[in-house]
């Protein structure tokens, strides 16, 4: 009866306190007796016990209650575990398997099911990409570490991310994987420095065999969480464990990161995730197409239609994706043939705001293989004019074919001030009037980005 009751208040508690504390904090104790007010339950290790007791213990208590028994504080020891009979457990399993040591499972952020290896399209904007997160996945020793993956919106960082995890997860269960966001790193600090727990933090962040953090510039200009994530970051490489990194630009181009942090980041694989070109998009279209096929039977694909979207949209590939979602959903519901008028007439928006429309980063792409310089040059702080002049036509076409306002376009350019903006903008006008060479350059590139 007792466990049957148990039962009942572990589900209510998985509805309280989140799948992913459930699993990592709850599933693994077992109720061992309710007597004299006391529930007693056994945990695998002490460092659980300590964390659910602080933490989840009024939580147990008061399901426990509500489940009908009288429990005025909850007790909780360390012991082996045994089996937990089926009839107490009522909700899902763990996603992967449990390791079997007497540490307790890392709470990281839920892993995608849809971003694996697999379902990764490989083109040449991102096969070094690709090919190093690989490498990775396998799980043994690597040359680079960290791992740090950078590109815009929508090219596949996270996506790499996801796959990495998944990998190790079926390659190697015994390791121990968290992966989470800058953002996570930050509250779970800051809750730590709150409730007086930080050596539990570290013990936690530091006990990992790869940890996976997304989005890193996000801790950009926060200094007490820029100092754990270098201490995090130091003990685990001379631990040999494995980091992987992504953010939206290069560890140098990261304004506000204190340069240690940008050092360390610097000494592993920095790869590029490249905007997509049109074979890539092309590639990813027939894929996607290829899994909708199954899911509306029946429904016919005009030829030319993929090659129209990957030629119309350029954005990002989760617009593109979205934009075939979209195609694939109308059509089924009005009973039509996928053909080009039918894409036209459905994605109207989509393709309005891609018209004649290109990304800064593309602009500051063709402008540095135009004259033959680094992307990294094209945003970094570097002032020579072989660099300078480039910098600032790629900030007048900019301005002129994007509908960024000049903080924005200063942000990607390293982070720059919009009177730099308005003073590059100025000074390429001035140019044009006395300079052919770069009317030419600028009326040459502005056609290339307009194909």
């Amino acid at each position: 009866m007792t466990e049957e009751t148990w039962g009942r208040a572990r589900n209510e508690l998985l509805k309280t306190v989140g799948k992913n504390n459930f699993v990592t904090w709850i599933e693994p104790l077992r109720l061992n007796e309710v007597a004299g007010g006391i529930a007693c339950f056994d945990a695998p290790t002490k460092f659980m016990r300590d964390w659910v007791s602080r933490n989840f213990s009024e939580h147990i208590r008061r399901e426990l209650v509500k489940a009908g028994l009288g429990v005025d504080r909850v007790d909780i020891r360390v012991t082996e575990l045994r089996p937990v009979p089926a009839r107490a457990i009522a909700q899902p399993k763990p996603a992967k398997p449990v390791r079997p040591t007497d540490e307790a499972e890392l709470p990281g952020a839920p892993l995608d099911a849809r971003f694996t290896f697999d379902s990764f399209v490989v083109g040449k904007p991102n096969e070094l990409a690709h090919a190093a997160a690989r490498r990775v996945a396998e799980g043994g020793p690597v040359t680079f570490n960290p791992l740090f993956l950078y590109g815009g919106v929508g090219l596949g960082k996270t996506h790499l991310m996801h796959a990495i995890a998944h990998e190790l997860q079926n390659r190697r269960p015994e390791l121990r994987v968290l992966y989470l966001s800058a953002e996570q790193f930050m509250y779970r600090f800051v809750q730590a420095l709150r409730e007086r727990q930080i050596m539990d933090f570290k013990e936690l962040f530091r006990s990992v065999d790869v940890l996976m953090v997304d989005d890193v510039q996000f801790i950009a200009g926060k200094d007490s969480t820029q100092e754990e994530f270098f201490h995090t970051f130091n003990a685990l490489v001379d631990q040999g464990k494995q980091i992987v990194i992504s953010a939206d630009r290069a560890p140098g181009e990261i304004k506000d990161l204190e340069e240690r942090i940008k050092s360390r980041l610097q000494c592993g694989l920095v790869v590029d995730l490249h905007p997509t070109d049109y074979e890539l998009r092309l590639g990813i279209l027939q894929t996607k197409a290829e899994a909708y096929r199954a899911q509306y039977a029946g429904l016919k694909l005009a030829d030319g239609v993929l090659e129209f979207l990957a030629h119309r949209i350029t954005t990002n590939v989760r617009v593109l994706e979205g934009a075939l979602t979209r195609l694939f959903a109308f059509a089924s519901l009005v009973g039509r043939e996928i053909t080009l008028d039918l894409a036209q007439e459905c994605l109207v928006d989509i393709l309005r705001a891609s018209d004649r429309k290109v990304s800064i980063e593309e602009i500051q792409r063709k402008v540095a293989e135009h004259y033959n310089i680094r992307l990294s040059d094209m945003i970094g702080p570097k002032r020579v004019r072989t660099i300078a002049r480039p910098r600032q036509i790629a900030m007048y076409l900019a301005k002129q074919m994007t509908t960024r306002s000049l903080p924005e376009i200063g942000r990607r350019f390293g982070g720059r001030d919009h009177t730099t903006i308005m003073h590059g903008i100025r000074k390429v006008e001035e140019l044009k009037g006395g300079d052919r060479q770069i009317a030419e350059d600028i009326d040459l590139l502005r056609r290339l980005l307009e194909a």
